[in-house]
């Protein structure tokens, strides 16, 4: 190797680091945002979480080659980030919307997926699907700017009502800037045209979201991609130009995703306070915005999601109620907690997130749940694994837009309170009845996420 290529890395990696110590310093920085701490354990937290970008950038800048994809995942244990779905396998690969794709797969029982009753053994699909495209990644400007219209958006969607699948489980799904003259397949576009300007966009990422609702019987999804006119044939090897490159860009995504991510928390979302001068709170503080649907302004997020959220802030003896009345079944229903950097708590061996299927439903119809530091005995509990603040989340999924919003409310008691603001009707939750629902979720988190 020359002298000109080993100085050329090596004053890229210098410059990854130096980027790397910028995306540290948001971490405590006010003037970058840095979220309210009320002790070490969120900055400690904070710092698993700066290195989940790491591994995240590393994966993405190496071997993200829209010539070559292959899905990765873009959210897991090791890099949760944007107030994930603790119910979510979120996928995502690279593309370049100009060429032709094919994304092939094959799922276990999905008939649920149709309205109908599944069999009555056996593995089943995810409780939903949704592929769609995008015109960037959240985050990567690491600018707000990125937000407004016709930045960033979706080129295309397909989700697992819409579907078409073979009798063994097997589908595929074209990508393409056009439906080719007669054909009649499963299909997401990869353009988009701007009705104003008339700006022409192409997708540059696919995203795969899966989500469960059963977490002892359903299993993830097969999913390959190509690109059709690459099938066969191999990426260069790397160069040092090419990978003195990446490491500038694992400084570049991991600095951009941090201070946008603060940036959105404090500034659109205002997590942390009033930041706008009207005296109110977009997540408010114990309680919930109204349910709306997913929009650039809010983040972006799921297209067929219906959002609502806000912040719990308890002492050690108060507890959050919250009432929540659905009047549409959605296709998908969950209830999220997170900590102040975005981060689901560790839903495996705490019961910090409750789905439709996990969730009890009382007798008038109500989802009712108790947000608490410590276990008060009933089944909708949802862990702060104890930390005094956090975000909450709820989701619902439509495929179609629903004509009646559900209704969220909220209040704060003191923990000893909690069986008098609860029906009657309330069953008890054991210790054993406890340890038995974290067993189940650990063992479906163990394998969601198995690494062989």
């Amino acid at each position: 190797m020359s002298d000109d290529h080993a100085a050329a890395l090596r004053g890229a990696w210098d410059e990854m680091i130096q980027r790397l110590g910028r995306a540290r310093d948001a971490l405590e920085s006010p003037e970058l945002y840095a979220p309210p701490q009320s002790g070490p354990r969120e900055l400690a937290e904070g710092y698993r979480y700066l290195l989940g970008f790491v591994h995240s950038a590393v994966e993405r800048a190496f071997f993200g080659d829209p010539a070559f994809p292959y899905f990765r995942r873009a959210i897991g244990v090791l890099d949760k980030a944007t107030i994930d779905n603790a119910d979510a396998m979120y996928l995502s690969t690279p593309i370049d919307g100009r060429y032709e794709y094919r994304i092939t797969g094959q799922v276990p029982d999905s008939r649920h997926w149709r309205g109908e009753p599944p069999a009555p053994s056996g593995a089943m699909a995810p409780q939903y699907l949704i592929v769609e495209a995008h015109t960037g990644y959240a985050g990567d400007t690491g600018d707000l700017a990125e937000l407004q219209p016709g930045v960033r958006g979706n080129t295309g969607k397909l989700d697992s009502a819409e579907l078409a699948i073979g009798q063994d489980g097997r589908f595929d799904i074209l990508l393409a800037p056009e439906r080719p003259s007669g054909y009649s397949g499963n299909f997401i576009c990869t353009q988009r045209i701007s009705t104003g300007s008339g700006v022409q966009y192409f997708a540059e990422y696919v995203t795969v979201r899966a989500l469960y609702h059963d977490w002892e019987g359903e299993e993830a999804p097969e999913l390959l991609i190509h690109r059709l006119d690459k099938v066969g044939e191999h990426p260069p090897a790397l160069d040092p130009a090419t990978a003195a490159e990446a490491m500038r860009r694992v400084g570049e995504i991991v600095d951009n995703q941090t201070r946008f991510w603060n940036k959105f928390y404090d500034v659109v979302l205002e997590a942390h306070g009033d930041r706008n001068g009207d005296g109110l709170t977009f997540m408010p503080r114990n309680g919930f915005n109204a349910p709306a649907g997913a929009s650039l302004a809010t983040g972006g997020g799921q297209s067929t999601n219906v959002y609502s959220g806000g912040m719990y802030d308890l002492a050690e003896d108060e507890v959050l109620l919250i009432d929540t009345e659905v009047f549409e079944p959605p296709a998908y229903m969950g209830f999220h907690l997170a900590n102040v950097w975005g981060e689901s708590h560790d839903y495996a061996n705490h019961v910090s997130s409750l789905n439709g299927t996990q969730a009890r439903r009382d007798d008038d119809g109500h989802y009712r749940y108790v947000v608490a530091h410590r276990d008060p005995g009933v089944p909708n509990w949802l862990d702060t694994t104890g930390l005094r603040r956090g975000f909450m989340t709820m989701r619902w999924t439509y495929s179609q837009p629903t004509e009646r919003l559900p209704v969220v409310t909220a209040r704060k008691v003191v923990f000893d309170e909690i069986d008098d603001h609860l029906p009657a009707s309330t069953p008890r939750f054991s210790p054993e009845d406890r340890r038995e629902q974290i067993r189940v979720r650990q063992e479906h988190v163990q394998r969601r996420y198995r690494q062989y």
